[in-house]
């Protein structure tokens, strides 16, 4: 019978192979369509020979599982899981240099966006210039027959009426003044993170600091963890409570 671990792994076996198999399809984007085909994290373009590396690995120790769980061993899953953690938490020197997690749902289309909005650049431009020409051709004989009208009558009408389109123009610049709705936007970009999480990063820092990791593989290593912070927050956390982390760390 298979263990809680042993489906934990090969569930998290089968996603990986999934996502091998979308980068083997992205290994012939160029690297402009590749960095936009995927909400991708920071990480160094795999190459081909390094995404069919981890593929045959994958493969290979599924199998390994699989067999493991069927003769009975109950503690192999387990100790993969804990050699995964370890290998995370104190043993990884290249933090950009793996292989993000690509996932078909969150696949974007290259083809249709760039067609679509040319297509309605192109749509709304003669439209804009057709009605332009209209209203000009139908407004110019009425300001020349209103002008005509009242030219046998006293100067005091003339004056007034020429004052008329004047006053109506002003109106104008009303709708554009209208800013004050891009400010509320801003704001929930200033919400840092609380202050559970600024505790979590900083007692992970004196922690990964006593295990002989370097101060600028910190916000990285935090980062990746668990229910942490993103990884610009967890550089400005480390950076303003670098005095407590370093304090801490000479109390242990």
């Amino acid at each position: 019978m298979a263990t809680p671990a042993d489906q934990r792994l090969l569930e998290l076996l089968g996603r990986w192979l999934e996502s091998l198999e979308l980068h083997t399809k992205y290994s012939s984007l160029d690297d402009d369509s590749y960095w936009k085909i995927q909400p991708w994290s920071e990480h160094q373009r795999p190459t081909r020979w390094i995404i069919d590396l981890a593929r045959q690995k994958t493969v290979a120790l599924r199998a390994h599982v699989e067999k493991r769980a069927k003769s009975g061993d109950t503690q192999f899953s387990d100790a993969l899981e804990l050699m995964a953690f370890l290998a995370n938490l104190v043993g990884s020197e290249h933090i950009e240099r793996y292989i993000p997690v690509a996932e078909a749902r969150n696949e974007r289309d290259l083809s249709s966006k760039v067609p679509q909005n040319g297509a309605d650049d192109t749509s709304e431009q003669p439209v804009v210039t057709a009605t332009v020409t209209a209203t000009a051709t139908r407004e110019m004989p009425k300001f020349l027959g209103a002008k005509r009208a009242p030219a046998p009558s006293g100067t005091a009408q003339v004056a007034r009426n020429e004052r008329k389109p004047l006053a109506t123009a002003k109106p104008a610049p009303k709708a554009p003044v209208r800013l004050p709705p891009k400010k509320p936007a801003a704001q929930p970009e200033r919400a840092g993170p609380t202050d559970v999480a600024k505790e979590q990063v900083i007692a992970d820092a004196a922690r990964l600091v006593q295990w002989g990791r370097k101060w600028f593989e910190l916000p990285e290593l935090i980062a990746r963890m668990a229910d942490r912070p993103a990884l610009p927050d967890v550089r400005r956390i480390l950076k303003e409570n670098k005095a407590a982390i370093e304090k801490k760390v000479g109390n242990t």
